[in-house]
């Protein structure tokens, strides 16, 4: 068997360009299908982020089932020794969604592509055409894991608390109110906004912006490592790069996956209008 080899959670473009072609690695791509078709990390293949989802009221940001889960796997020939390094073409929403299924699914073994292709094409480094057809495996997921996500109703029974916080990834409009897509806007009480693509870095094409300085920034807002973060925006797809820099950043972050969706169409839980309690 071919030994996991063993790669940072953040890995730069230029670092895994010099270790190509590896083995034991699934490199997974979640670009708009034109665009990977166009080019790609060498040896990627491709995942359409809809096979992640559940697409049902009231959380279609859900995961689906364990058996489409187990068939998403299958098809992409993961094993569970298989390293895989994931990336997309819009800073790390898809690709921090898809290390998010991997943690509900038992997954330990991957790396996220600071960046992504955008990072890959400014640094000039060589691509793929066309469509790279993965080998094929026999994948199970027979549970989803616990420790990686709050429901609603665990939300419920922490607000208040003083070693909870919300962080919302969705837009200043949405978080005050002022744009309303659910039957409610507003937000969950107590919870701060930090709009999900402040955290890229545009001169940089779209890598995570400077650690220490978004740490600094995460524990102005009250974000910090002592406290257990639930990470939410609409449909948990924006809150998926939250997620991810969460874990970057070794922080107790969890996914509230029934986001927006579910809390914004239930009469029944508390919401808050107005700008965010701090800063």
């Amino acid at each position: 068997m071919s030994q996991t080899p063993s790669l940072p959670l953040l890995l730069e473009v230029e670092d895994l360009a010099s270790q190509l072609p590896l083995s034991n690695v699934l490199i997974i791509d979640q670009s708009k299908l034109d665009g990977y078709l166009q080019h790609h990390v060498p040896g990627a293949v491709h995942l359409d982020f809809k096979r992640l989802q559940l697409g049902v009221k009231p959380t279609p940001g859900a995961l689906p089932s364990l058996q489409q889960l187990s068939e998403v796997f299958s098809e992409l020939g993961l094993t569970p020794d298989t390293h895989v390094i994931a990336y997309d073409d819009e800073g790390g929403g898809w690709a921090g969604r898809l290390i998010w299924a991997l943690d509900m699914i038992g997954h330990r073994h991957y790396s996220y592509l600071n960046g992504g292709i955008h990072a890959w094409l400014a640094a000039g480094l060589t691509t793929d055409s066309g469509q790279q057809l993965p080998t094929a495996s026999d994948y199970q997921v027979t549970e989803l894991q616990t420790g990686f996500s709050l429901s609603k109703q665990d939300i419920l029974e922490r607000l208040g608390n003083d070693d909870f916080i919300v962080w919302d990834a969705r837009s200043e409009q949405e978080y005050t109110g002022e744009k309303v897509v659910s039957a409610r806007g507003g937000h969950i009480p107590g919870a701060v906004n930090y709009e999900w693509t402040r955290g890229m870095d545009k001169q940089r094409h779209l890598r995570i912006q400077n650690l220490d300085e978004f740490r600094q920034l995460l524990s102005d807002m009250g974000v910090t490592a002592d406290k257990e973060i639930a990470t939410h925006c609409q449909s948990h797809h924006r809150s998926g790069y939250t997620y991810l820099v969460g874990k970057i950043l070794g922080l107790n972050i969890k996914a509230y996956a029934g986001s927006w969706a579910e809390w914004g169409n239930d009469p029944d839980v508390p919401v808050v209008e107005g700008p965010s309690p701090r800063g």
